[in-house]
């Protein structure tokens, strides 16, 4: 009886998960099956959920109305530039506000976290009037400097690295590391999920990103993918939606095939980046 229970627990929240499964998987399904469609079909109520002849050329017909390739290769410079940058800004800030002491250190982090407080929307005339006079408009700098640094990501940082115990640094110390040996054999390996997790967030994020790139760039050698999909929405004729759709899907196809690739890893770091 005692091992059953277990074995019916198990059933019992997959008979759970399934139709939240099916719910989640809806609107991709959706979304699938309208860039195969006709424009013809998706406003046909007779014409049912499945189209009656695949249109896979709405996929390069997609393709055709803006340079794709272009937008996907700023949109891979921007999202990993960004990544890059905010792992080595959050890094040092979480280890200096968790782990060093000086004079102001908690109201200086207090002041730091302000910005977590304030919707993005909210500093975006701040951000476009320092981009402007620094020079950077229309430039792929522009889209990438305001986002540096990252008071979410420090939070979540400076969480982890008061979690690791005080005596693994002070062997550290004892053994001759300085303050750069202990966080990057000490601190880094330890809050590898947490970095996992934020790398997650910030690139969802800035890879999704329409609003500050429609603002910074007016040109298509510096624009990135959400743009190229805003223009097939404008349309003067009215959205082509097959085409939109078709190239929503190739939007979203490198972050669902990162996530198929690494679903463990990605997991795995949510559940251990849980702050205590």
């Amino acid at each position: 009886m005692l091992s059953f229970r277990p074995f019916a627990r198990s059933r019992w929240m997959h008979w759970v998960l399934v139709p939240a499964l099916l719910l989640w998987l809806s609107p991709l399904a959706w979304m699938l099956l309208t860039s195969l469609k006709t424009r013809v079909e998706i406003f046909d109520p007779a014409a049912g959920l499945w189209p009656q002849v695949l249109q896979w050329s709405n996929y390069p017909a997609a393709l055709s109305v803006a340079p794709f390739g272009t937008y996907l290769l700023n949109s891979l410079l921007v999202t990993a530039g960004i990544l890059l940058a905010q792992l080595t800004t959050i890094t040092l800030a979480a280890y200096a506000f968790a782990r060093l002491r000086f004079p102001g250190r908690d109201l200086l982090f207090g002041l730091f976290l302000l910005q977590v407080m304030f919707p993005i929307y909210a500093t975006f005339l701040t951000n476009f009037i320092t981009v402007r006079e620094l020079g950077l408009m229309n430039t792929l700098w522009a889209l990438m400097v305001p986002f540096i640094a990252s008071g979410y990501g420090t939070f979540m940082l400076r969480q982890a690295f008061r979690q690791v115990p005080q005596e693994l640094a002070d062997a550290a110390r004892l053994d001759g590391c300085g303050h750069w040996a202990t966080l990057w054999h000490v601190y880094l390996p330890l809050v590898k999920p947490t970095l996992i997790a934020f790398g997650m967030i910030s690139v969802v994020t800035h890879w999704n990103d329409y609003m500050w790139p429609l603002l910074v760039t007016n040109s298509e050698t510096v624009r990135t993918l959400p743009i190229g999909l805003g223009l097939l929405a404008k349309a003067d004729s009215g959205a082509d939606w097959p085409r939109l759709m078709a190239a929503t899907m190739l939007v979203s196809a490198p972050l669902m095939l990162v996530f198929v690739i690494f679903q463990r890893r990605f997991v795995s770091s949510f559940m251990h980046a849980g702050l205590k």
